[in-house]
């Protein structure tokens, strides 16, 4: 595990090998992009990179450092998180809480980090801080770390790997060097899938394509989900403005939770992307391939026009449900009420 072993981010990486080549390793960056897609797997990379001694600013990946840095014990890297990421990792159990783990990162969490990072290095010249899910900093912990930006300890790299970098302070975003990281190629998030999982090939590639590049959310995928979408789009193509009570079933199957709907959403999405292309004739580029006699049925009776308003409705919905402020259920019959009602 180095940087070199980061796949399917040749920019980011190019970005931060340049930076350790030319010995103008920044104090403070932000590894921003979706889950899943080697934010994490590149901090420690960058970690090792700073930290080894047997391949200084490349990382081996192999020593006695190396190992123990991958596996969260190197004394001079401090590892950051919410507490609910440490019980969801095994970092820690539910009854060394007391009351529901957190899902922030505390203030209390950046003060003792700035304590660690005050001390000397007791094997590495350089200290490295990990901050996981940095985004989950409320805004004391995010005041407080303002301090350490602004006047870092000398020889110290601090790596903020956020999901959700809008959620970060601005004057905490300015004080960082950014590097993008975005979705990974569908085929690479496929191999590895069937590979992991002992998927068949359809299923894998249908898996990366739902996960939007993410390698995390495609591992986590329920297959049995995978297979269950057939009704889900069956039901949906049936839908009609003559039969409003089928509308509102369709809403309340899919509309109990914020997560429910928007994987129901997704899938929409998805669909809809698979109808344009069924019309356009390119059969071999569905992700539903096993629903192709449907796709083409629907490109049929649909047009251009009514796709495209279709999946701006779609995205309209989830963004509604996503800001937290659309109720789910609510968003879903608005939804299907526009297209089907007043005109799919």
């Amino acid at each position: 595990m180095t940087l070199a072993s980061v796949q399917g981010q040749p920019r980011a990486m190019d970005a931060l090998q340049s930076a350790l080549r030319s010995g103008s390793v920044h104090h403070a960056y932000l590894f921003a992009g979706p889950e899943g897609v080697g934010k994490e797997l590149a901090a420690v990379g960058l970690a090792q990179a700073l930290t080894c001694p047997e391949a200084p600013e490349v990382g081996c990946g192999k020593c006695t450092s190396c190992v123990r840095l991958a596996k969260g014990l190197h004394p001079d890297v401090t590892w950051v998180m919410p507490d609910d990421e440490r019980v969801s990792r095994g970092l820690a159990g539910r009854s060394d809480f007391t009351g529901t783990p957190s899902r922030e990162l505390r203030v209390e969490q950046i003060r003792q980090l700035q304590e660690r990072l005050a001390l000397r290095g007791l094997e590495s010249k350089r200290k490295v801080a990990i901050l996981v899910s940095a985004e989950q900093m409320n805004v004391q912990a995010q005041n407080a770390f303002l301090k350490t930006l602004e006047e870092p300890p000398a020889e110290t790299t601090l790596i903020l790997v956020a999901s959700a970098m809008d959620r970060l302070l601005p004057t905490i975003r300015s004080r960082c060097s950014k590097v993008y990281f975005g979705p990974l190629p569908v085929g690479l998030v496929a191999r590895h899938v069937q590979q992991e999982r002992k998927l068949d090939a359809d299923t894998a590639a249908l898996a990366a394509v739902m996960s939007g590049g993410s390698l995390g959310r495609a591992l986590a995928l329920d297959v049995n989900a995978l297979k269950e979408r057939k009704d889900v789009l069956t039901a949906f193509e049936a839908l009609s403005g003559n039969d409003i009570p089928a509308l509102l079933r369709f809403a309340e199957a899919h509309g109990g939770s914020r997560e429910d709907a928007d994987t129901a959403l997704e899938l929409l999405i998805l669909w809809t992307r698979d109808v344009s292309l069924a019309k356009a004739g390119a059969l071999e580029a569905l992700a539903n391939r096993d629903m192709t006699a449907l796709a083409e049925d629907a490109a049929k009776r649909t047009s251009e026009a009514a796709l495209h308003r279709r999946h701006s409705l779609l995205e309209s919905a989830r963004t509604a449900i996503g800001s937290r402020n659309g109720a789910p259920r609510l968003q879903l019959e608005r939804l299907l009420i526009e297209l089907c009602v007043e005109g799919r």
